[in-house]
């Protein structure tokens, strides 16, 4: 899937605010988006209404607990493919299709495909990726974690 930025002025303050909020987690409470509210000043329909724009504009690609592979036994791996332009589309749906994939970039540069597999074991890192060849016709390249880096995005008000 190819995405362009959003138009300038398409997300106003309180959208930032709200992702930026989001960053933290939401509360273990039976209402999550009410406690979010209160602490943004909005109300609890609000919150819900902007998630869902957000995400049907594309400022966001999904919305959803975020689980780690490696403490539960499993492994991630971000891999890339050189696809060539005319068949780009097609690639992408089919890598897409592999449960395993996590997420999937375009990028301008020969290797110009890549994405993160997430799987339950280490040992379905390689079976997953060569399901992909076999599917694709094409060479994926695995560039396994050697440190892990955590980083915040924050949205500038």
């Amino acid at each position: 899937m190819r995405r362009a930025p959003l138009p300038e002025g398409t997300l106003d303050a309180m959208d930032r605010a709200l992702l930026n909020g989001l960053q933290e987690g939401l509360p273990v409470t039976r209402r999550p988006f009410a406690r979010i509210a209160a602490d943004l000043g909005m109300t609890e329909c609000d919150v819900i209404d902007r998630v869902a724009r957000l995400r049907e504009i594309g400022a966001i690609t999904r919305f959803g607990p975020f689980y780690d592979a490696e403490a539960m036994g499993g492994a991630f791996c971000l891999c890339a493919m050189e696809v060539p332009a005319g068949q780009f589309e097609a690639v992408v749906t089919l890598v897409n299709a592999v449960p395993e994939v996590a997420h999937n970039y375009e990028r301008a540069h020969r290797l110009n495909m890549w994405f993160v597999l997430a799987c339950e074991t280490p040992d379905g890192i390689a079976a997953a990726a060569e399901r992909i060849e076999r599917e694709t016709v094409l060479t994926v390249l695995c560039f396994p974690k050697e440190k892990e880096f955590f980083i915040g995005f924050r949205v500038m008000a």
